[in-house]
């Protein structure tokens, strides 16, 4: 080849390589809302973008050429139209962008990254996710993997709420599916200041998408003397040894497991609850071997057990717990192993007709342990939607603007709430809200528990006349007293009632449980099942027969309890779905996490539609989903039992629960279930009862529901301790001090659905800068002014708290400074919990009463701790009715400027009928080592009259 031939040849090179470079992505189309891309490459056929907002992208991949989807049920928004975007191709890529976001679709694979305005990468998909086809009731979905971020060190905050102390889930894994004690919200934030929304309904996996399974899958099992097979399992009654044998897993998972029972240690009574014979009485059982792996690392595994158990590995104590026998739960526990070296595990478990086994997983590559890795086990799509925001707040923010807003609960409902497992008569509830008056202790709501209904009509809204002979004149004679009544409705139903026979007629009840014959535990045991509620017409039916039983007789609130649903305690998971569908719109496997909404929305609605428009619905519900807030509703986080471990696990419950996007949460106060040792106790138990409890009151004064609840002993406050004892005035000072700070607690409720705000805050919220405030999950702010430390250990007097740094605190009740970013030993005598202030905070206090609704003329004292400029805007509306919906609201903004000394109390904006125009407001300086700090009827330092207009004055002098 001659030179010129050479030269032409390379010339023709690279006019094809800049023609290349040149070449933009022509594999998409631009859409009204965003663009649709069909990659070359990878698993999914289109992959599509749709702007939401300014701030929030939806991604929605599927392995099909239709992108024609079911309609969300938690997502009520809808592609914002006015929203200016732009889309470019590039070579390798589409970007999507708007004023807050930038996506990134490579044109090959359709893999999204989002970007943002400085271009560092915020969240990446690893890969295009997988899609596994699955049959569920004949219909195909698919089981799909979606992995961001590999190798992260960010903070993953919400999800709902899960009882193992998790609150930062990096690393962790936690089974979103609704149970008893766990709710399952699809929402996910990160400390990068963006939120995923995961819009699937069904069965949700973070972190490692692989189901936990038996330990004998992963592992090799040895016995007690060394040989592979299993552990040896000793059963013995009374202390001697019945049955000793090698057991290839410890598996009394569900009911369909226990038929692996020894014969020899078998009761001819049978279980209602389980449906097997009873476990002999001092029946115990021993397991004992090793496990080995074939992978070094750090391995998880999940006891799962109900009753006594201890679990111990190579002879150091890991587990020792109790959990009613009817409803176990998973308790995660981490070994470090070495490939090929055995560890010793020791397991003892005192049955009681209850439920265990050893479950385990492998260990993941570290990038992928660190990521943010969502699965969904039936589902149509890679669905989800990435939100940007400057801070937390805006975050969830963005995630109530996708699925509604959280609207507001009546003022009486931040008030205190008596409730048992159960007031049998309309006397003890009369006699209750009497007792409360006669006391002087403050009271809002009595809940009226399951079984004011006759034993064999449950689910027919019917009071038994026997016991409730004037359902009417009860409620009445409650509202006299400025009491509510919330009542327990469950969408459980006798196949005998009249409302189930409406509900089967129309095909809106779940049969399987009936036609297989399952009794529940009342009296002689009844049929029974759930109605379906996932269509407009069988909710619409299940409302009106509230409406026409409950709401006519003047019912304020409900307690939808059950919600999950638990249809039969125990069944296998796989059994569990057939009994609860298939539901209306589809397969149960698909809607299985959404049922709560559904009952919620049926009732809220409902509600909303009848006689009474006006007046707030007010729902709490055991369990919750995306969107839940938008119906009125409020979740508790189940049947815990009364144990102090069980008290830590609710600080991560309910911060969790309130970082995922659900403002109003609660728990029972004192745990539901007891031990035996409480019921008939000795001295030393009976004060072990009234410390756990008084701790557990002490931190429900400060979550957004404060309710007591549980079963025996009585849970009133004068049943929990004698008048006059420590525990009883503490008891008593923390149910005032609620009280005292309702001016604070419904201006935090008003926020939440004025400024999407969050009542119930991890640290990493207010304090994002502070890495070590990142990861502490047992504290958590109440509000932008107080740092909460429940105390959760027996006996302690005192306990570590971290004081987020960048700010001063001080001590609510000696007025002791201290400088943040630094841990310190707080004190903690039994009366009083750790409890700190902001500097730069402005609380208002108001006057003692006995109700919300009791002296809203009242003189409002402003307490303004020092050392940092503060402000707060002060909300009061009507309380009530949804007038605030329509703009009758009034705010009162108060400044503090520290340096000048000064405080503005600025222009009030906005009125609603009713309003105090009208009042004194006194205030008090807090400073390092103010006397009387927490005497909250301490003389003011300054008084003034405010009548709407602004008023600044200095410290300490006349306004």
């Amino acid at each position: 080849m001659t030179m010129k031939k050479v030269v032409a040849a390379l010339l023709g090179v690279l006019i094809l390589a800049i023609g290349g470079c040149a070449k933009k992505a022509e594999n998409f189309e631009k859409t009204a809302d965003g663009v649709v891309l069909t990659p070359s490459e990878g698993p999914a056929k289109r992959v599509r973008l749709q702007v939401m907002s300014d701030a929030i992208v939806r991604v929605t991949a599927v392995p099909v050429e239709s992108l024609d989807l079911p309609e969300s049920l938690a997502v009520t928004a809808r592609p914002a139209g006015d929203v200016k975007f732009s889309v470019e191709p590039t070579d390798s890529a589409v970007i999507l962008q708007t004023a807050q976001v930038t996506a990134e679709v490579n044109a090959k694979t359709g893999v999204v990254r989002f970007l943002d305005a400085a271009g560092k990468e915020i969240l990446t998909e690893r890969d295009r996710g997988t899609f596994e086809t699955v049959k569920a009731d004949e219909k195909s979905l698919y089981r799909v993997h979606q992995l961001f971020n590999p190798g992260t060190d960010e903070a993953f905050y919400g999800l709902g709420q899960h009882q193992n102390a998790q609150l930062n889930y990096n690393g962790e894994d936690v089974e979103l599916a609704q149970h008893n004690m766990d709710i399952a919200v699809p929402f996910v934030m990160s400390n990068r200041n963006y939120g995923v929304l995961w819009d699937s309904n069904s069965i949700t996996r973070f972190g490692n998408p692989r189901v936990y399974g038996l330990a004998s899958r992963d592992l090799t099992l040895y016995d007690a003397e060394g040989k592979k097979g299993g552990f040896t399992a000793s059963y013995f009654i009374d202390g001697k040894l019945k049955v000793k044998r090698t057991e290839t897993d410890i598996n009394y998972q569900f009911i369909k497991d226990l038929a692996g029972w020894p014969e020899e240690v078998l009761s001819d009574k049978v279980s209602q609850t389980s449906g097997f014979r009873n476990n002999a009485h001092g029946l115990t059982v021993t397991w004992e071997g090793s496990v080995e792996s074939a992978n070094t690392g750090t391995h998880k595994f999940q006891l799962y057990a109900s009753n006594y158990y201890k679990l111990y590995a190579d002879d150091k104590l890991i587990l020792d717990a109790w959990r009613q026998n009817w409803n176990a739960w998973y308790h995660n526990f981490e070994l470090p192993m070495t490939a090929g070296k055995p560890v010793k595990l020791r397991i003892e478990w005192t049955p009681n007709d209850g439920h265990i086994a050893l479950l385990h997983n492998d260990p993941l590559p570290d990038a992928q342990r660190h990521s943010l890795s969502l699965t969904s086990d039936a589902t149509a799509a890679i669905d989800y939607y990435y939100i940007a925001g400057g801070n937390l707040d805006e975050v969830i923010s963005g995630y109530r603007h996708l699925t509604g807003k959280s609207v507001l609960l009546p003022r009486w409902s931040y008030g205190f709430w008596q409730s048992r497992q159960r007031y049998n008569t309309q006397a003890e509830v009369l006699d209750i809200a009497k007792e409360y008056r006669k006391r002087g202790l403050p009271l809002d709501n009595i809940v009226q528990d399951w079984f004011y209904w006759p034993e064999n009509a449950w689910g027919s809204h019917d009071f038994d006349k026997t016991r409730f002979p004037d359902p009417k004149g009860l409620i009445d004679a409650l509202h006299a007293q400025n009491v509510n009544l919330m009542i327990s409705v469950w969408g459980k139903l006798y196949p005998t009632t009249d409302n189930y026979k409406e509900l089967d007629a129309k095909g809106y009840m779940y049969r399987r449980n009936v036609e297989l014959g399952v009794k529940d535990w009342v009296g002689p045991g009844y049929l029974n099942s759930h109605y379906d509620p996932y269509s407009q017409e069988a909710r619409d039916i299940f409302w009106r027969q509230m409406d026409e039983k409950l709401k006519a007789v003047g019912v304020d609130a409900w307690w939808l309890d059950n919600t999950e649903p638990d249809i039969h305690s125990n069944v296998d998971r796989e059994e569990l779905t057939k009994r609860i569908g298939p539901t209306a719109l589809g397969p149960a496997a698909q809607y299985f996490n959404t049922y709560p909404l559904m009952q919620s929305r049926a009732v809220y609605e409902g509600e909303r539609k009848s006689s009474t428009p006006d007046k707030r619905v007010f729902i709490l519900t055991r369990s919750g989903f995306s969107g839940l807030q938008r119906y009125g509703a409020a979740t508790w986080s189940g049947d815990v039992v009364s144990r102090w471990h069980d008290l830590y696990r609710q600080i991560a419950a309910g911060t969790g629960m309130s970082m995922s996007g659900l403002p109003n949460w609660t728990f029972d106060i004192g745990g539901f279930a007891l031990e035996q040792r409480y019921l008939n106790p000795s001295a030393k138990d009976l004060a072990e009862w009234r410390e756990l409890n008084l701790r557990w009151f002490q931190f429900g004064a400060f979550v957004p529901i404060f309710r007591s609840h549980g079963e025996a002993p009585a849970r009133e406050i004068w049943n929990i301790a004698p008048a006059g004892t420590e525990v009883y005035n503490s008891l008593v000072e923390y149910s005032r001090l609620r009280y005292r700070l309702m001016p604070y607690i419904y201006t935090l409720a008003g926020d939440t659905y004025h400024k999407d705000g969050t009542m119930m805050r991890g640290l990493a919220m207010d304090f994002p800068a502070d890495a070590k405030a990142r990861d502490i999950n047992d504290q958590y702010l109440f509000g932008p002014a107080f740092l909460v430390s429940p105390v959760y250990e027996y006996e302690a007097r005192s306990r570590k708290v971290y004081l987020p740094a960048g700010t001063r605190w001080y001590d609510f009740y000696s007025a002791e400074a201290h400088d943040g970013g630094a841990e310190i030993d707080a004190a903690a005598p039994l009366a009083r919990m750790p409890l700190f202030v902001r500097a730069g905070a402005i609380v208002p206090v108001g006057p003692a009463v006995q109700h919300t609704a009791e002296k809203l003329d009242a003189p409002i004292t402003l307490y303004v701790y020092r050392g940092a400029n503060g402000k707060f805007d002060l909300y009061e509306d009507d309380g009530l009715s949804y007038n605030y919906e329509k703009g009758a609201f009034a705010r009162v903004p108060i400044t503090y400027d520290d340096a000048a000394g000064t405080l503005t109390i600025g222009e009030r904006t906005g009125s609603f009928p009713g309003m105090v125009e009208k009042r004194t407001f006194n205030v008090r300086w807090i400073a390092p080592g103010t006397a009387n700090a927490s005497n909250l009827d301490s003389p003011a330092d300054q008084t003034l009259e405010y009548s709407g207009t602004p008023i600044t004055f200095k410290v300490g002098a006349a306004p």
